[in-house]
């Protein structure tokens, strides 16, 4: 490899998620900084969304990789990423990606890699790349807590999980397996095989001050080393939109106000919503919530929620339909707490802004990652009814705990501390991450 003197040459496939795209591109730039070369690959209208997120600074040491999956009869382009895709059309396009695997051959035979870096659900990648000599690692973009509880229980049916703080209610689980049935049968059989085809070590977004007893876990189950990556948050100064937001936050009190907002793939039911306004509005707490619908879906922020609804929070809520910069929100000294759905992204993007969480998951990993926000003490969940629903007096009565009243302070006092570790470390993890790569390419 000349000693390493040339740019290492690595080919990154994550999902077509965007909450798996931004970690692997937020990856990829801080790569570029240690004489790695990243080809990121993706679908064209997945790369036609990230493109202006790639500064002049990093115009030569990123090239996005066009990769076309087969349009199928209900899945034209426009749909081939998860933003905005209606659920039904998951598992269609979960085949379509699979069925993408002689088109990414073509890709690792016309590039010659050094490295294959890929996400948890397409076993094929290292595959296609053991095929062409190249070493291949997967890269998870979930944490060490929720990733070690998944795998324990698709291979363990008798033993309990070590860590009681990490479980998931009757309600949870039923929607876990019928996400993983929706998506071809994912959790059964991806995960683990994608784990076991990672060469000798595995990539993790999370950092060990948060989940070190995970982690060593995770390595001892799966026999393959687990190395942090870090937060990976991208940084807030890059994000140029949103001035409007901003304004608005800037007329509330320091610490008055919560950010309320479920992520880019999650679409609220209308019960869920329902309870939600009317749990804002009993809190009686500045807020500022973003609320997203399916592509397609013409629906008025009216009819959304319940009748009066923004008339009667006008001096106190504002309600956004869409996007907003949810960096750059969450660094603003007006917001004293995130109603997350916890998304791992969201939870680091809180962690690191020193936000506390108000924790109110919906599915796929997330209860999990709001039980470790709990048992970490950087935020508090809203409790379900035994039904599994919400309801808005607990909604009210979280957000008021971690927000307002005395009883939030060790809340607010631990995720500052959180945060001022996750800032003085810098990005520490990223030169063992560095080291690793190279070991593996020059075997």
């Amino acid at each position: 490899m000349d000693n390493m003197q040339r740019p290492i040459k690595v080919l990154m496939l994550p999902w077509l998620a965007h909450g798996h795209i931004s970690p692997f591109l937020e990856l990829a730039k801080r790569l570029s900084a240690r004489n790695f070369h990243i080809h990121l690959c993706s679908t064209p209208v997945n790369l036609s969304s990230i493109k202006p997120k790639i500064s002049k600074k990093y115009s030569s040491s990123i090239e996005l990789v066009e990769l076309h999956i087969p349009s199928l009869p209900d899945l034209p382009p426009h749909y081939h990423t998860t933003k905005g895709l209606p659920p039904h059309l998951m598992k269609t396009l979960m085949l379509a990606f699979d069925m993408a695997s002689p088109g990414f051959n073509n890709i690792v035979k016309s590039l010659s890699p050094d490295l294959l870096v890929y996400d948890f659900l397409q076993p094929w990648a290292p595959e296609v790349a053991k095929s062409h000599g190249v070493p291949s690692v997967v890269f998870f973009i979930s944490g060490a807590g929720s990733s070690s509880f998944m795998l324990h229980v698709t291979k363990n049916t008798c033993n309990e999980f070590p860590f009681g703080e990490i479980f998931l209610h009757d309600y949870e689980l039923a929607k876990i397996i019928k996400a993983a049935e929706d998506s071809r049968d994912a959790a059964d059989y991806r995960t683990p095989q994608c784990v076991e085809r990672s060469s000798n070590f595995i990539l993790m977004k999370t950092f060990r001050e948060l989940e070190g007893k995970y982690i060593d876990y995770l390595s001892s189950y799966s026999g393959k080393k687990v190395v942090p990556v870090g937060p990976l948050v991208e940084d807030p100064s890059n994000i140029e939109d949103g001035d409007s937001i901003i304004e608005w936050l800037d007329k509330r009190d320091k610490l008055s106000t919560v950010f309320v907002s479920f992520g880019t793939e999650y679409f609220l039911t209308e019960k869920d919503r329902k309870e939600i306004a009317h749990g804002l509005e009993l809190s009686n707490v500045n807020f500022l919530w973003v609320i997203r619908f399916p592509v397609g879906e013409s629906i008025e922020l009216e009819e959304a929620l319940p009748g009066g609804f923004l008339e009667r929070v006008r001096d106190r809520g504002s309600v956004i339909d869409g996007w907003a910069p949810q960096g750059k929100i969450l660094e603003h000294p007006s917001i004293g707490g995130f109603v997350s759905h916890c998304g791992w992204g969201s939870v680091m993007e809180s962690m690191k802004s020193g936000v506390p969480i108000i924790a109110m998951p919906m599915q796929l990993d997330q209860p999990m990652n709001a039980r470790l926000v709990e048992q970490v003490g950087v935020g508090l969940e809203v409790k379900r009814n035994k039904s599994g629903e919400l309801e808005r007096s607990e909604i009210a009565k979280v957000i008021k705990d971690v927000v307002v009243e005395k009883d939030g302070d060790s809340t607010r006092k631990k995720t500052k501390e959180m945060s001022d570790s996750i800032r003085k470390k810098g990005e520490a993890e990223l030169d063992e991450v560095a080291d690793a790569l190279v070991q593996l390419c020059v075997r």
